[in-house]
């Protein structure tokens, strides 16, 4: 009779930033725990009922917001709210080989929105971050804004059941990419198909399919329009991706114990940060690293506060 072995789970925080796991041995299982630098994710309500249903929406939901990549999609619902996320399976994957990480040791991988959704304070997950509970949403945040921490203590926190599978080849075909490639592709051949048939007799059952199509596709009433709505959203797009790419080169720096971001501001589409405890050899070294990451931006040392603004 043969009776069935159980491997001991470990739980993992993963985050690029954090240091290397601990080594694990073969009697040993990984529960992985997404830090939210892995995933973007929305809560909001949907007029629809099911999870299923919902997750038929996020592509079209996420679009606006995700950088270019090949995206997976996974939702639950809480109340009458939805949890929605986007991810890449690719990314994830080559960050767990990094850390030396084998996918067949791996017994789940769970969101840190549904472990630490509860959380009360703030915990430090490592030398620079930390996670809080911010309008029901577990967001990361440097660790020199908390005046207060909690000790990460993962094997005292209770798994949520709402886990991800990723995905080993979904990236070698770019999914996202092709749905818009398809839609534009069906988008354009009904408005050819429009124009062929408005030369024959039904007129009007033509028109008819036509107001259809533009309504099952959101579209305005005319391609100048829609042009214009496209030139719109690209704007947007690259302003809020120079914003992120700005104040992630800030987060990214490895400040000096006396150094602190005291102040992040962004108006009328320009960035500022204010640094305090800067040396005048500081102020070269951060604007070194700030040039070397292709951030334009200008500078004001006074004191020992460095002032450093970008126009987006």
């Amino acid at each position: 009779m043969f009776t069935k072995f159980k491997r001991e789970t470990k739980r993992v925080f993963l985050d690029p930033v954090n240091r290397e796991i601990e080594e694990y041995d073969q009697s040993q299982k990984l529960s992985i725990i997404l830090s939210p630098s892995l995933y973007w994710v929305k809560k909001m309500k949907l007029p629809v009922k099911s999870v299923r249903e919902a997750k038929s929406l996020l592509p079209s939901i996420f679009e606006e917001i995700l950088l270019e990549g090949d995206y997976s999609y996974s939702a639950y619902k809480s109340g009458e709210e939805f949890y929605l996320f986007a991810y890449e399976d690719k990314k994830i994957l080559e960050l767990l080989q990094v850390k030396g990480v084998a996918l067949a040791d791996v017994e789940g991988v769970y969101f840190a929105q549904s472990i630490f959704c509860e959380l009360e304070g703030t915990v430090g997950i490592n030398e620079t971050q930390a996670l809080q509970v911010k309008d029901s949403l577990v967001v990361l945040l440097p660790r020199t804004w908390a005046k207060e921490l909690q000790v990460l203590d993962l094997e005292s926190l209770k798994l949520s059941t709402h886990t991800i599978k990723l995905q080993q080849f979904g990236h070698i075909v770019n999914r996202g990419a092709t749905y818009k490639i398809a839609t534009v592709l069906v988008v354009l051949i009904a408005i050819i198909s429009i124009e062929v048939y408005i030369t024959a007799v039904k007129k009007d059952e033509i028109v008819f399919a036509k107001e259809e199509l533009f309504s099952e596709y959101k579209l305005q009433a005319t391609m100048m329009q829609n042009r214009s709505t496209l030139d719109k959203y690209m704007k947007i797009h690259k302003k809020q991706k120079g914003l992120r790419e700005s104040v992630g080169a800030f987060l990214s720096l490895s400040l000096k114990k006396e150094e602190k971001i005291e102040l992040v501001e962004y108006k009328n589409s320009s960035l500022s940060v204010l640094l305090s405890g800067v040396t005048k050899l500081r102020e070269l070294e951060i604007a070194k690293i700030l040039k070397e990451k292709g951030i334009n931006f200008k500078e004001t040392l006074q004191g020992s506060d460095m002032r450093v603004e970008m126009s987006l």
